[in-house]
C-alpha cells in the first residue's frame, strides 16, 4: 500500500480538487492530511471528505513527519496540496518499487499554464532533477518507509527540506526519475514574476548550498526578513 502524507496550511482553494485526483488514481492507498493550523476551512472540507486528518506544529517537514509516523503504507509518497499526480501515479510508484535497488523516486513536474516559458522552466526543472537527482516537493517524492525512518525523515526546517532529503536519499541508494509529470500551481510565479522567481529560487538555493541557516532563507523566500 501507499500513503499519501499531504501537509497543508489554509489551503481551502485546493485541497478538494487534491482529494478528488487522488479518489480517481488506480491502487491501494490511504490518505493523510496533515494541518499545520489553518485558519479557513481546510480542516472542514477534509471532515467532510472522510479522509485521515492530524494537527501538528506547522511546518511542512514536521507536518510530514507527524503523518509519516502513523502511515500503514509501505511506501510514502509526499504530495503538496495544489499538485495533482497522473493518473497512473500509483501503478507507477508499485512498478519502480519492485525494484529492491530503488529505494524511491520523484515524477517530471509541469505547471498549470500551458505558456511556452512555463513548459521551459518544468523541462529545465526536471532536466537538473535528473541530473543531480535532487527533488522538489512538487515532484511528488516518494520514498520506502523503511529507508526513511533510517535516514531520520524531512528535517524539520522552515525551507529547503525537499532538498535535503533527496541528498539524503541519493546518498542511501538509486532513486527512480520518473517521466509522467505531476501538475502543480504556476501561481507564485505569475504573482511575483517570472524571472524574479527563477534568480530567487537560484539565490536560495546558492546561499543552502553554502549552508546558509534554512531559518534565514524562509525569510528571504516569505518576505518576512
Amino acid at each position: 500500500m501507499i500513503s499519501i502524507i499531504i501537509p497543508v496550511l489554509n489551503e481551502e482553494k485546493n485541497i478538494s480538487a487534491a482529494l478528488e485526483n487522488i479518489e480517481r488514481l488506480d491502487g491501494e492507498k490511504e490518505v493523510i492530511i496533515v494541518d499545520g493550523g489553518s485558519i479557513d476551512n481546510t480542516v472542514e472540507i477534509v471532515k467532510k471528505k472522510g479522509v485521515m486528518l492530524l494537527s501538528s506544529q506547522k511546518g511542512r517537514g514536521c507536518q510530514m513527519n507527524k503523518g509519516a509516523e502513523i502511515a500503514n503504507g509501505d511506501t510514502l509518497l509526499f504530495l503538496h496540496a495544489d499538485t495533482t499526480l497522473p493518473e497512473n501515479a500509483l501503478l507507477e510508484i508499485e512498478r519502480v518499487m519492485k525494484v529492491n535497488e530503488v529505494i524511491g523516486g520523484r515524477f517530471d513536474v509541469r505547471f498549470d499554464d500551458d505558456r511556452f516559458v512555463f513548459k521551459l522552466i518544468a523541462f529545465l526543472m526536471n532536466w537538473r532533477s535528473r541530473l543531480t537527482s535532487i527533488f522538489t516537493g512538487d515532484q511528488a517524492i516518494f520514498i520506502r518507509k523503511s529507508v526513511f525512518k533510517d535516514i531520520g525523515g524531512y528535517l524539520e526546517i522552515p525551507l529547503m527540506e525537499d532538498i535535503a532529503l533527496s541528498k539524503k536519499m541519493k546518498r542511501t541508494g538509486r532513486v527512480a526519475c520518473l517521466g509522467d509529470s505531476t501538475i502543480t500551481s504556476a501561481r507564485k510565479w505569475k504573482e511575483e514574476g517570472i524571472i524574479k522567481t527563477i534568480l530567487l529560487m537560484w539565490f536560495l538555493r546558492l546561499l543552502y548550498f553554502f549552508k546558509i541557516s534554512p531559518i534565514f532563507l524562509s525569510k528571504i523566500y516569505y518576505r518576512k526578513g
